[in-house]
């Protein structure tokens, strides 16, 4: 065998191993749509099944793009696209209104190859956050962008903006009220905004949209979308656009996408902490995330749930709340989708 030949030999070895190695990298997508106070005795069986069907819209259109050979950035965008525009979650259509009785969104997602990252904070025109939030990844020299900025970015970028009664919808704002009107006796005679935001139910706390996926290269991301805080007010933001608490992607961890009340998982740096674990510690994410999601961020009070997609496929959905909106799909699992603690 003569030199040419064995070089082209041991090419075609090295390309046939690539393949093999591509065609064998599992695929997977986790979504979630909230968690908090979910209880099945609040559904009627028609709503529990218009929820189910549209989380599974929203984990089939993710998995699709992965099936198909694309990435992760796109499979997640495209299946947080989906519940973005559904009134049933707290994020685009289905935001939540301010004490003011406006509304304004965040956004993050990060690319676990390298750790690009983007996000916005406090935009109240962009139909959907999650594409502005990948703009500023991919088209700035920045991080995060808010407010009045944010929505100049996304007019020179061509997202798509929509008046603000867009995001209107009549249980938002029936919830809004009833928030307002326990804020109101609270603060009676002593002006404390903090007492009585703590005493409000959970479920004006909590409400987020996100996903994570690794794709056929072994890629991974995550995503993360949100209405925020009902009648939140002087420009709150919660954890959902900070990377490191309510979003993170690092192909050599995992990816994370999280949801509950967002100041807690700020100060407990939520998403990155189960990255960490999962790194350094050589920990599965399964209980890298319990171990995050039940130890003293929950012992402090702080509740909700994460997705968790790992390289190798593996898949975990910890939350310590009664239910969690949630799916998942991968090559090697089929579509679950779940809202209660019994699925």
């Amino acid at each position: 065998m003569n030199k040419k030949t064995l070089l082209g030999l041991i090419f075609t070895l090295a390309s046939a191993s690539g393949a093999t190695k591509q065609l064998d990298q599992p695929i997977a997508i986790a979504i979630h749509g909230g968690a908090g106070t979910i209880e099945k005795s609040r559904f009627t069986p028609e709503k529990e099944q218009a929820y189910r069907a549209k989380l599974q819209e929203a984990v089939e259109v993710g998995y699709k793009v992965l099936e198909n050979g694309g990435d992760s950035l796109d499979a997640i965008t495209k299946a947080i696209n989906v519940l973005e525009d559904s009134p049933f979650f707290n994020a685009g259509k289905g935001a939540v209104y301010t004490y003011e009785e406006s509304h304004e969104l965040d956004a993050s997602i990060m690319d676990g190859r390298n750790r690009q990252a983007g996000a916005v904070a406090g935009v109240k025109h962009v139909k959907n956050p999650i594409n502005l939030a990948r703009e500023v990844m991919d088209n700035s020299v920045h991080v995060m962008l808010s407010g009045n900025g944010a929505e100049e970015f996304a007019k020179k970028q061509g997202v798509e903006l929509v008046k603000s009664e867009y995001f209107d919808t009549s249980d938002r704002y029936k919830s809004l009220l009833r928030a307002k009107e326990k804020l109101k006796q609270k603060e009676s005679g002593t002006k404390d905004y903090q007492a009585a935001h703590k005493a409000l139910a959970a479920e004006h706390k909590m409400g987020t949209v996100g996903a994570v996926a690794v794709d056929k290269h072994g890629n991974l991301a995550a995503g993360t979308s949100t209405g925020g805080m009902t009648a939140k007010r002087y420009g709150r933001v919660g954890d959902s656009p900070i990377i490191g608490a309510g979003t993170f992607a690092d192909n050599q961890s995992c990816a994370v996408s999280a949801t509950g009340h967002g100041e807690y998982f700020i100060r407990y740096n939520v998403a990155a902490d189960i990255c960490a674990r999962v790194e350094y510690q050589n920990k599965p994410i399964e209980l890298a995330g319990k171990e995050v999601i039940f130890g003293p961020m929950y012992e402090s009070g702080g509740t909700g749930g994460v997705i968790i997609v790992d390289a190798d496929g593996n898949i975990s959905m910890p939350f310590n709340t009664k239910g969690m909106y949630r799916a998942s799909k991968s090559s090697t699992t089929p579509t679950f989708v779940g809202i209660f603690k019994e699925n």
